[in-house]
């Protein structure tokens, strides 16, 4: 799909703020809020716009320790990758997790409350997963970028 400058100003303001009204976004946009309305539609049917979140302030809900981990398996089966990509996925620490080239394999974003609760999601969870190899774990000492928006 061919996005036009409108559309790309329309999916700007939905990421700044994806809470705004039709009439508002209509406002800024000088189109109809029926047009704007179709865009929005038009968007989410292609695709392009796959759902609306709401983002939380880690520190408020107490979840404010951020770790990456490089996971390594014993084996690049398939069955190997399936299996551990079914599994992480159901780890609610695991925020993001990337299948990588390089020397290791995977690489995870956890989110939890502390150095404690880490180590208790390292050991109870995360290398209780059949096939991981060796783990690597970096710890997040300061957030200097964090966006969750796509320039386009």
């Amino acid at each position: 799909m061919v996005l036009d400058q409108t559309d790309k100003t329309l999916i700007r303001l939905l990421q700044k703020d994806c809470k705004q009204t039709t009439k508002a976004l209509s406002n800024v946009l000088d189109l109809s809020v029926t047009a704007v309305y179709e865009r929005i539609k038009k968007l989410e049917n292609q695709g392009i716009i796959s759902s609306y979140v709401a983002l939380i302030d880690k520190e408020s809900v107490d979840k404010s320790f951020i770790a990456f981990c490089h996971i390594k398996l014993v084996q690049h089966s398939q069955d190997y990758v399936v299996k551990f990509e079914r599994e992480v996925a159901k780890l609610q620490e695991v925020l993001e997790c990337y299948h990588i080239s390089g020397d290791y394999d995977y690489i995870l974003k956890v989110l939890v409350k502390d150095m404690q609760e880490f180590r208790e999601f390292m050991v109870k969870k995360l290398t209780t997963i059949d096939h991981i190899g060796s783990t690597h774990s970096m710890f997040v000492i300061n957030e200097v970028k964090h966006t969750t928006t796509i320039t386009i």
